[in-house]
């Protein structure tokens, strides 16, 4: 997921083509659909992303009693509003007192002043168990929309884009000292902890099923790393509604493919490319394209059908862009890396969203 801000933004406001009391004001490259005449364009809003959950009195005042998702209705989520994606809420609430033009060139972020959290998917039993500190752990990251920030790769720029996985992620570090593996999730590792090895936990029965302590012992002595993370993502029926054929019950091997891998070499973190590394010792996520950066393309890779099971089963989650040679972005603050998700995944009906 990605991370939760609730931030002032310039908008251009777009005709509605199926609706003459609305309009589009687009934030980004997303879009949300707004009533007719309540914004202009370069006027400065505030705008709510999908999965944060508002409190009720912000729920009320902005008219939505009803019309967001989860089960207590506080949830934003993408819709289609005649025939058009609605991505987010772009709003003026009445305790957003700021001159907006300059709470954006601050970087204001109103999340806190609004109640406003960011939405935590629960955890399959499978998917939990006992967890122990784990301070040794390779980090992961929060990945952003490129929608939100599509400037973080210059037009012509060599990228890779790969297909996103609908499962859970599975973070497995190896400490060269000892010998050590630890294996957590997405939610778990963010807290800094490691489940404690249990044989029907999904995310160890995929460590021992691939080997992942065998091949990182491998990759560290090669490389000379003290610490090896190898991040996939383990998917099925059993994990998340999209399955790509595979099967994760308690019982055998769950589908799996590695999107990242990261070492600590005299004492620095890099981000390393897992195809050069790790083709044919591991599954990998599949690469839909290499080669200079255009948004459109881009876009346009996030829809369609999974190549995963190489069946085309079901509609495609979306994709992952990273620059051919991994670099800092100043606009993330960070790696440069973001991800789309597909307009069909963002509307689907009955979806699960573990972590």
């Amino acid at each position: 997921m990605s991370t939760l801000r609730v931030t002032a933004e310039p908008l251009i406001v777009l005709e509605h083509p199926g609706a003459d009391a609305l309009e589009l004001a687009q934030v980004g490259l997303y879009r949300a659909v707004v009533a007719k005449g309540q914004f202009r364009t370069g006027e400065f809003a505030v705008y709510i992303p999908e999965q944060a959950v508002l409190p009720g009195e912000l729920i009320e005042e902005l008219g939505l009693t009803g019309r967001l998702a989860g089960s207590a209705g506080n949830r934003v989520r993408a819709v289609r509003l005649r025939g058009e994606l609605s991505q987010g809420i772009v709003c003026r609430p009445r305790a957003v007192t700021e001159d907006l033009a300059a709470a954006h060139a601050g970087g204001v972020d109103f999340a806190g002043l609004l109640g406003i959290t960011k939405w935590v998917p629960p955890v399959p039993v499978s998917m939990s168990g006992a967890v122990e500190s784990a301070p040794e752990l390779m980090p992961w990251i929060d990945v952003e929309h490129l929608k939100r920030y599509p400037d973080v790769f210059a037009p012509g720029e060599p990228v890779v884009v790969s297909e996103k996985i609908h499962g859970s992620a599975c973070l497995f570090t190896y400490l060269v000292d000892g010998g050590r593996a630890l294996v957590s999730s997405k939610g778990f590792g963010s807290r800094g902890q490691a489940l404690v090895e249990e044989q029907r936990n999904l995310y160890w029965r995929a460590a021992r099923a691939f080997d992942l302590p065998g091949v990182a012992a491998r990759l560290a002595a090669e490389l000379g790393a003290s610490r090896i993370g190898i991040f996939g993502e383990v998917f099925g029926a059993g994990v998340q509604d999209l399955r790509y054929g595979a099967r994760a019950g308690a019982a055998g091997a769950p589908g799996y493919a590695v999107f990242d891998v990261s070492a600590e070499i005299d004492g620095q973190l890099v981000w390393l490319d897992a195809y050069r590394l790790l083709d044919g010792l591991l599954p990998l996520v599949p690469r839909l394209w290499t080669g200079p950066f255009d948004i459109g393309a881009v876009l346009a890779l996030a829809q369609g059908t999974e190549t995963v099971s190489g069946q085309g089963l079901h509609l495609r989650e979306g994709v992952v862009v990273r620059p051919a040679v991994e670099r800092h972005s100043a606009e993330l603050g960070g790696r440069a890396i973001a991800k789309v998700v597909s307009d069909a995944y963002l509307t689907r009906k009955g979806g699960t969203e573990y972590e």
